[in-house]
């Protein structure tokens, strides 16, 4: 359970914190604040239940009927999302959920910070038009999506705008990476038997793509152990943790043409 821990723990002592630090001026003297704006355990309990069993869209509606009550976003990170994180934690240990389900429950969490913090995510130093953008998957269908928390969290940290859709099809992804722009596609591998089918995914991926350049990525517990097998898939890296991915990525983006110079053209 050691993964499993170390995503709640992160989401507590890191994710949480730091987008507190980005909302110090709208902090509540909690001494004002009336009862009717405190968030009550039942509101955890339907939270909870929520993020277990519906996708993003009803996820956010229930958050802004939370706030509709006047309760600030310090509160909604620190009362709602937290004991949330841990409940999710615990149902896992008992035994009551799935890896999976609350992997991808504790990801909803994690996009809903992201998405109601706009002063969290404009990173100050990046100017927007620069701004590098991942797309990171797991292989579509796939049980593994702890690992991509973790990398779009450091991606995140780093400035890089991430798209990512653990529970995404493959014509999910292949139509996103066709629509938007994407620096980089980053597919985590799990086991032997995700490699097949995996090379004509990745080509189908770079032949749908927006950008000519796209670079592919390669990570995961598999690649981790058999680097070799990153040719076969046709990934143009790999990387072996979530900080190198960060610092591979700069590096070979860095020697990309002008995005500028792509746009425009089909």
């Amino acid at each position: 359970g050691g993964a499993m821990q170390w995503l709640v723990k992160a989401i507590e002592t890191e994710i949480i914190p730091r987008l507190m630090a980005a909302h110090k001026d709208g902090l509540p003297q909690q001494s004002r604040v009336a009862t009717s704006q405190l968030i009550r355990q039942e509101d955890v309990q339907a939270f909870v239940d929520i993020v277990l069993q519906h996708d993003a869209a009803v996820c956010r509606h229930f958050v802004d009927s939370v706030r509709s009550r006047g309760i600030g976003l310090p509160s909604i990170y620190l009362d709602l999302f937290t004991p949330a994180a841990r409940q999710l934690g615990g149902l896992w240990v008992d035994d009551r959920c799935d890896f999976t389900q609350v992997t991808i429950a504790l990801w909803r969490i994690q996009q809903l910070m992201y998405d109601l913090s706009p002063d969290f995510r404009q990173d100050q130093d990046v100017p927007v038009v620069r701004q590098r953008r991942i797309m990171l998957m797991p292989v579509p269908g796939s049980q593994h999506t702890l690992g991509i928390l973790m990398v779009s969290e450091f991606f995140r940290r780093a400035g890089w705008i991430v798209w990512t859709d653990p529970t995404a099809t493959r014509e999910r992804l292949v139509d996103a990476i066709h629509d938007e722009w994407f620096d980089i596609a980053g597919i985590s591998v799990g086991s032997v038997a995700q490699l097949e089918g995996l090379p004509r995914f990745v080509a189908e991926l770079r032949r749908s793509s927006n950008n000519s350049s796209l670079i592919i990525m390669a990570g995961g517990p598999l690649i981790h152990q058999h680097p070799e097998y990153a040719d076969q898939i046709g990934a143009d890296t790999i990387t072996t943790d979530a900080e190198s991915a960060v610092a591979e990525a700069e590096r070979l983006v860095s020697m990309q043409p002008a995005r500028n110079a792509e746009v425009g053209f089909p």
